[in-house]
């Protein structure tokens, strides 16, 4: 698969680069220490399908405790400065009624999306969610932290090789 064969060197890397190397590159993908250090101590990954669902795994284990401390490194997905200022608005609107029912950033993995939709899935995500119970919402934002690690991780292995813990990049998937 060609795309197994492009995200080899970046795996190959994230594979051999010192344990605190790789904690560091997976904190970067969620922010659990635990979930971590869990993924960064089974390597190596024979391939990209086994880390993502080492991943997956390690994310499903993750304590109350640890989702809070995911969350509380995570920041709210902006717009493009190009965007138009009643977007900024609604958006900033939006995310700001999210954290004071919450106490955190929404999350959403918009991967699955085209980037024309972005916009709209954000807010809609946003308004839909807040209606939720404080702990089904803890559920739902662990799912999409789960989504999103795979995300970053994926494109991290895929795109950025020789990444280090200063030269993590932002994930597609929430930028909007």
């Amino acid at each position: 698969m060609p795309s197994q064969r492009r995200g080899a060197p970046g795996l190959a890397h994230f594979n051999t680069v010192p344990a605190m190397t790789a904690e560091a590159i997976l904190l970067g993908c969620c922010g659990s220490h635990r979930w971590a250090r869990r993924v960064a101590a089974h390597r190596p990954y024979p391939d990209l399908e086994s880390l993502l669902a080492a991943c997956d795994e390690a994310a499903y284990d993750l304590a109350p405790a640890d989702v809070h401390e995911a969350l509380a490194r995570e920041s709210s997905a902006g717009l493009h400065r190009d965007a138009p200022s009643a977007a900024h608005t609604a958006l900033a609107a939006a995310h700001a009624a999210y954290e004071s029912r919450f106490g955190h950033a929404f999350v959403i993995c918009l991967d699955r999306y085209r980037p024309d939709e972005h916009l709209d899935q954000l807010l809609a995500g946003i308004r839909s969610r807040l209606s939720r119970e404080p702990d089904e919402e803890r559920a739902v934002s662990a799912e999409e932290l789960r989504a999103l690690a795979r995300s970053r991780i994926a494109h991290v292995v895929a795109n950025h090789p020789e990444t280090d813990v200063t030269g993590l990049p932002d994930s597609p998937s929430e930028a909007v």
